[in-house]
Formats: structure tokens, sequence, C-alpha cells
């Protein structure tokens, strides 16, 4: 264990492996922005999948596309792995919190993640968000207490992105920034992030309510991650001007995380 803690605080330490760190940030940026602009065009009948897979499938089909996915990947496995450092060591800026550990490990998870499912569509083994989301449903509806366990999941979701939303509303984000001196980029940089955590938070809370609902309803196929929870949202009355709207904060989070990329204190 003190061989593993001395190899994470040396590579946290290097700055080649801070930048290329960084740059997931800048990837999963990218990511949200491809998800905004598919869910703004299915808000005006354009069909597509506004979730990971369907931004990584948009990624693919570039040109350099495989490049570009390994360059991700890369990107994505080495901020987990600093995230995952940080939640050893502790951050250097916040006194070893242990809330700051906690926030690193659930970042490290959902790197660790993205990581995967990039690395899966490399693989050609790539499976949309609907399908592996039913799956999981499926799987954790057969475990013992399996309906629990999912509303548990579902409920789990809905608060994070509760949490995602206060967290825009309070502004809370700008705690591990160093955002700039200059009033209007400094607005510019707020706007991004409260508009974007607010999104965030909307989308997420669709996901996890689809998930109760899936649990509760004992029908899998109703949980259909952020695709289906977007859809969902087109669905309901004025649904085509509050997607939209949402799609837009999803495109503002991923500006804010390329902000983020650069302003993050470490």
């Amino acid at each position: 264990m003190r061989k593993a803690a001395d190899v994470a605080e040396e590579a946290s330490n290097s700055q080649t492996f801070a930048a290329v760190a960084r740059a997931g940030y800048v990837v999963s940026g990218v990511l949200h922005v491809l998800i905004g602009v598919i869910a703004f065009q299915l808000a005006f009948g354009s069909t597509g999948e506004a979730d990971v897979s369907g931004a990584v499938t948009s990624l693919a089909s570039q040109p350099l596309g495989p490049l570009l996915l390994w360059a991700c990947f890369t990107a994505c496995a080495a901020l987990a792995l600093w995230q995952l450092g940080n939640a050893i060591l502790g951050h250097r800026s916040s006194d070893n919190k242990i809330t700051k550990r906690l926030s690193a490990i659930g970042q490290a998870i959902v790197f660790a993640a993205l990581a995967t499912t990039i690395v899966s569509f490399i693989a050609g083994k790539g499976q949309n968000s609907r399908e592996s989301s039913s799956d999981f449903t499926v799987t954790l509806l057969k475990a013992p207490f399996g309906v629990f366990l999912l509303v548990a999941v579902g409920a789990g979701i809905a608060i994070t992105g509760i949490v995602f939303a206060v967290r825009g509303f309070r502004q809370t984000f700008t705690k591990d920034l160093s955002l700039s001196s200059n009033p209007s980029v400094r607005r510019f940089q707020l706007g991004l992030g409260v508009v974007g955590y607010i999104a965030k938070g909307i989308a997420l809370f669709l996901v996890g309510l689809l998930v109760v609902v899936a649990a509760v309803r004992a029908q899998p196929e109703q949980s259909t991650g952020l695709d289906g929870g977007l859809k969902a949202l087109r669905e309901q009355p004025y649904g085509v001007y509050l997607l939209a709207a949402v799609a837009v904060g999803l495109i503002a989070y991923g500006l804010f995380l390329m902000v983020k990329a650069r302003t993050l204190r470490t």
C-alpha cells in the first residue's frame, strides 16, 4: 500500500501527467457539448442518441476518429488515476478534508467508467446507453432485494442531480478554481458554470427518476439512461422548449469543463 501511495504521489507531481489528466476534463467537455447539440436537434425533430454513446459515435465518425478515441481514452484514464491519487493522498489545497477525498473517489469512478466506454467503442463492442441501462436494470432486479437496490441507485442519481443544481445556484463549484481577475471573463466563466450545473442536475434527476420508475413497475425497458430521460422530457407540455433549454445548458456545462481544465487548482 505504501509503495502504491508513493507511485501515486510521484505521478501526481509530474507536470506531464497532470497536463494529460487535465485533458480528461476537456474530453468530458467535448462529449457534453456533443450531447447538448444532439439533444437540441432532438428537440426539433431530428433523430439521434443524446448520451455518451451517441457523442462517442459522433467522435469516431470524424476524420482520424480512432486516433481521437485513443487520445480521449488516455486523457480520461489519466484523470481517473490522478483523482485516485488525490483520494489516497488528499488535495494539497484543501487540508486533506474527507469530503474532498470522497469527491475524488467519485470522479475517479466516473472517469474510469468513461474511459471504459470509450475503449469499448475502440474495440468495436460499444453499446448504446439505452441498452446498457436496461441490461443493468435487469441484472439488478434479479439480485436479492433487487427492487430496493435499484430504487436506491435511482434515488442516488436523482439526489446527485439535485446536488448539481444546488451547486449551480450557489456557485460553490468555484471553490477549487482560479477564475480570471477580468470582470467580464469571470462573469462569462461563472455564467457557464451556473447554467451548466443546473442543466446537468436536471438531466441526472431525469435519469434517476426513470430508474426508480423502472424498479417500482418492474419494467427494465423504462430505465433508458440519459437519452431516454431527455426524450421523455420532450414529450411533456412545452417539452420542446424545455429540452432545448436543457440542451443549451449541457453545452454550457461542456464549455465550463474546458474552463475547469485550465483553471483547476492543484
